[in-house]
């Protein structure tokens, strides 16, 4: 029995050793894969980052989830820069100048530090910046209320660099009905002034965004896109029942026969259920602290206290990479490996990002992940850049031949 004994623990030890061995080998391959591939991310809120105080991004920083050093190490290569609108400028005016400020920062960026960064427009740039071990800036707008009723203002953004428009953001707008305002849809969809935006982003090579907005936005400009469409930075319904927010399984599947790619969203509400549970009962709790007479909120929205006090008492469940990937699962099973991308939503959902995906340095955490989940290098590259390069190219080439 001793003998037996012995020999059975000489076999768990060298099954132990091998699968070490075999983990640190993926790991490895991660490492490699991330600094191999022209990592793509579809959505960085660095700019409205900086827009509430300057920072240093040539430099490490303590805070925010960019930078090019954190870059350089996860192997992250374009990053689009978000040209973040809020939907208050919707009531008060002043949109465009806010964009313009935005893009401003971004040129700044690159301009204090040529050797790190330069702003791409186009797929062009971006490759030829990779080759030169740089890092690409090109940029898109989230929340069309940038163009407010101007459609030559499409045009303008274009030539200050912006290479997709999110549609709308939290409220619908002049173009389109958004998935987060709870009142009654403005126009079942896209709006006849949203119409004319779509054909006219398709002409000029502006890529159409479908995150944030309603089922029928996304079925109505699929239906009229000449072009295929972008999912910037959404996630999968079927994990977060409900929430319009994500994309539906119906939606994603005809995100197929259009030819788009779904980057998906690294915040934990946007990838598990139980954050998405937790998100829906601290809303309750903030609906309710608000209804108080005497409560300091501002258009129903809690002080920082409120939250932090919130979270002492109850915990945040933050998701994991495992969830992450059940995501790209999902779209692959929906329509196959050619439709999602990565759209993390760095420096944009604050606190909420997932175990081992916290900030630009941990793509080879993702790619380990896809590699154990038994997706190839060739899967694994049309995740990291291919499929959202190939929308890219071909609004590009659309645009050229229809100009």
């Amino acid at each position: 029995m001793k003998k037996v004994s012995k020999i059975s623990v000489l076999v768990s030890t060298a099954f132990l050793v091998i699968s070490c061995s075999n983990d640190q080998a993926l790991r490895n391959k991660a490492d490699e894969l991330a600094q191999k591939f022209i990592i793509t991310d579809g959505h960085i809120d660095v700019p409205w980052r900086l827009n509430k105080g300057y920072e240093d991004l040539s430099v490490r920083t303590e805070t925010g989830d960019f930078d090019y050093v954190r870059a350089k190490e996860g192997g992250l290569d374009v990053p689009f820069m978000s040209i973040y609108i809020p939907s208050s400028y919707i009531e008060t005016g002043g949109a465009k100048e806010k964009a313009d400020s935005l893009i401003d920062m971004v040129n700044q960026m690159a301009d204090k530090d040529p050797d790190k960064f330069e702003v791409a427009y186009s797929l062009a740039d971006a490759n030829r910046i990779f080759q030169e071990g740089k890092i690409a800036l090109p940029m898109g707008m989230e929340n069309g209320v940038g163009i407010e009723d101007d459609l030559s203002n499409l045009k303008y953004f274009y030539d200050r660099g912006i290479r997709y428009i999110t549609l709308t953001h939290s409220k619908d707008n002049l173009i389109c009905d958004s998935s987060y305002d709870e009142s009654e849809d403005t126009w079942g969809g896209l709006s006849p002034y949203g119409r004319k935006v779509v054909k006219e982003m398709n002409r000029l090579g502006i890529m159409v965004d479908i995150s944030h907005v309603t089922d029928e936005v996304i079925n109505q400009v699929m239906d009229m896109s000449d072009v295929p469409v972008i999912a910037s930075h959404s996630s999968c319904r079927h994990f977060t029942k409900g929430w319009e927010r994500n994309m539906g399984d119906a939606e994603i599947r005809r995100l197929k026969e259009n030819g788009g790619v779904i980057q998906i969203n690294f915040g934990s509400r946007f990838v598990s259920p139980e954050t998405d549970a937790y998100s829906n009962n601290k809303q309750a709790a903030v609906e309710e602290y608000c209804s108080k007479p005497g409560s300091n909120c501002v258009n129903w929205t809690a002080p920082a206290e409120f939250e932090e006090e919130y979270r002492k008492t109850n915990p945040y469940p933050f998701a994991t990479t495992e969830q992450v990937v059940d995501h790209i699962d999902r779209v692959v099973e929906l329509a196959g490996i050619d439709y999602v991308g990565i759209g993390s939503d760095y420096d944009g959902v604050g606190d909420s990002l997932p175990v081992g995906l916290k900030d630009v340095s941990t793509y080879p955490n993702l790619i380990y992940h896809l590699l154990k989940r038994g997706y190839s290098e060739e899967d694994i590259e049309k995740i990291c850049y291919k499929n959202f390069w190939r929308v890219w190219a071909e609004v590009e080439a659309y645009a050229k031949n229809n100009s």
